[in-house]
């Protein structure tokens, strides 16, 4: 089994009034999780009843509110229940149908789950609010993927394994930016297993999620836009060009990376900018949630190692997710920076007028090197500091008014959180 960090949050929820709505891509181990939970409710003696609506008969319980309070009423009477409701987003009118129930003030606690359709992630949001909270669950993360590889014998002291443990470190992060984090992916226990459960997974979600939601007949333009994306991670994407290259329209295209993103399997970033008329025009670059789908789609899953440049590209995305996973609930946001003269900083992190550079490196380096890139930036916004993340050991250097830190990928995420608080 795997332990997943976000539990602990969902086993504190289950005290609250409001909702549990548990939500992200397929297979990241929704379901998994509310089993625990019920589980764990079960064996405290206290009532649950579980309810999946891939399943017709559980889903004529839920074809109408009274129809759900009289099965509850039927199994458990007036007495709470914990009430887990699995694929929520098969349910046609979801938020209302929930806000209702939970408008009632029933005394049963609901704990939701469902892929992330519309449904769930634009309707429930806004009919509920006050009235839920909402938990993505994610691939799992580099931290939780080496926790389960070693046995969580470094469960408390992660960084202590990192500097001391350096080859096996680098072999379980090229480990994972080959195949990525789907639970299933990483469970299995060989690559032709891995690739099998890697292509049911993108199947499902391509037949059950966006075939449905976008009506369509035919994927295959979809697919092709996803693998140029894929071929593109960290470069600017020019919506006139994906059409052109896709044969569809650039209305088209706008809409399907839209639904990629409400999907949760790409992620848009912005450019940083201050002067538009010399910074680069507003074009946002993609990266995907998953780094192991996105082998999959360039037919790179499952080889040995990433071949460079490529491996430098993913070894990006892979900063850019642990980022994202650590500030997605701050007011720091994460961009880029690109200007017409092509120099380029990979993120910059903007909370108010703070703004921190960081630059990614897929190498050691042995001495202290600044791009010119990075220097343009700090002299120009004068940021109080930046970051070089790499695969060697600690550096620091101070650039006018900038401190520069070199430092391992590991220990970004450290120096952030206390940048955050």
């Amino acid at each position: 089994m795997i332990k997943r960090k976000i539990l602990t949050s969902l086993v504190q929820h289950l005290s609250s009034d409001q909702m549990t709505i548990i939500t992200g891509p397929r297979q990241v181990g929704k379901t998994y999780l509310m089993q625990i939970l019920q589980k764990m409710l079960a064996n405290e003696g206290k009532k649950t009843i579980w309810l999946n609506l891939d399943n017709e008969e559980d889903a004529l319980k839920v074809t109408s509110q009274a129809a759900l309070l009289s099965y509850i009423n039927l199994v458990a009477g007036r007495e709470k229940t914990f009430v887990f409701i699995d694929e929520i987003q098969r349910k046609e009118n979801a938020g209302l149908f929930l806000k209702g129930i939970f408008d009632m003030r029933l005394p049963h606690k609901f704990i939701i789950s469902g892929s992330g359709s519309l449904e769930l992630k634009a309707k429930i949001p806004e009919s509920m609010a006050g009235r839920k909270q909402l938990f993505t669950i994610e691939p799992i993360s580099f931290e939780e993927f080496v926790n389960y590889k070693t046995g969580y014998r470094y469960e408390d002291r992660l960084n202590d394994f990192f500097t001391v443990e350096k080859a096996k470190t680098e072999h379980l992060l090229s480990e994972y930016m080959v195949f990525g984090g789907y639970p299933r992916v990483v469970l299995s226990d060989s690559i032709s297993l891995k690739q099998s459960e890697m292509q049911e997974i993108y199947q499902s979600y391509i037949d059950r999620d966006l075939r449905d939601l976008l009506r369509l007949e035919k994927t295959e333009a979809l697919s092709n836009l996803l693998k140029i994306i894929a071929s593109q991670i960290g470069s600017l994407v020019n919506v006139t060009e994906l059409s052109s290259t896709v044969d569809i329209d650039e209305k088209t295209v706008k809409h399907y990376l839209w639904y990629l993103e409400q999907t949760f399997i790409l992620k848009k970033v912005t450019p940083y900018y201050r002067n538009t008329r010399k910074e680069i025009t507003k074009a946002p670059i993609y990266y995907f949630y998953d780094i192991g789908l996105r082998n999959w789609l360039l037919g790179l899953f499952g080889l040995p190692r990433i071949p460079s440049p490529l491996s430098g590209h993913l070894f990006e995305n892979f900063v850019f997710n642990m980022l994202r996973a650590q500030l997605e609930s701050t007011p720091t946001q994460i961009h880029f920076w690109r200007t017409r003269d092509q120099a380029e900083v990979d993120f910059v992190l903007e909370k108010g007028l703070e703004i921190i550079p960081i630059e990614i490196k897929y190498s050691k380096m042995k001495k202290i090197e600044l791009t010119r890139s990075f220097r343009n930036f700090a002299s120009k916004y004068n940021p109080g500091k930046g970051y070089i993340v790499h695969l060697g050991r600690n550096f620091k250097i101070q650039m006018d008014k900038t401190k520069i830190y070199i430092l391992p990928f590991f220990e970004l995420i450290e120096k952030i959180l206390r940048s955050e608080r």
